[in-house]
């Protein structure tokens, strides 16, 4: 279903920012839907995003998530919430162009105990810590770029980073 309606946000940042959880929260707080695009491509696959990886490849996943995620915007009024590396592809960027886009930031101290870089990251597979490191040194700017608002979450409640970010927003809608 296309409704031509924009979202309400956007949510970027690497893994272990809290995309997902202050995504759900913020679209109660804005009493909005909530959509998270790596959810969706694992629900259409029927598969987890690691598992894609593993049998697909990288630029299969990827082609799922610039899919996923332009159909997403065009499509979903409420919080949308990228996976970590959709903002780094070209099309993507350019659908993100004019969107109200929250980078969560976060240092690799929280990202850890939030994400416990396990299998399930598959970026993040073999050494974890020097890995997101690295990620994140190569994402920074991209993220910055596209950010509407940059929201730091390293240890703070869910409720504080939501209360930023609908204040951010103008106290909602």
């Amino acid at each position: 279903m296309v409704t031509g309606e924009r979202p309400v946000v956007v949510l970027i940042g690497p893994p272990g920012s809290g995309k997902t959880t202050i995504g759900q929260a913020l679209a109660g707080a804005l009493d909005v839907a909530f959509h998270d695009t790596d959810a969706a491509i694992e629900a259409d696959q029927g598969c987890s995003i690691s598992d894609i990886f593993v049998l697909d490849g990288e630029p299969t996943f990827r082609a799922l998530e610039r899919a996923e995620v332009a159909r997403a915007v065009e499509a979903h009024a409420g919080v949308v919430a990228l996976g970590g590396g959709a903002p780094m592809d070209a099309e993507t960027q350019e659908v993100l162009d004019g969107q109200v886009v929250v980078f969560l930031d976060v240092g690799i101290a929280d990202a850890a105990k939030r994400v416990g870089f396990d299998a399930s990251r598959p970026l993040l597979a073999i050494n974890p810590r020097a890995a997101w490191t690295k990620l994140m040194n190569e994402r920074r700017p991209t993220y910055e770029r596209l950010a509407t608002h940059r929201v730091d979450t390293a240890g703070r409640e869910v409720d504080d980073v939501v209360a930023e970010i609908v204040s951010l927003l103008g106290g909602g809608q």
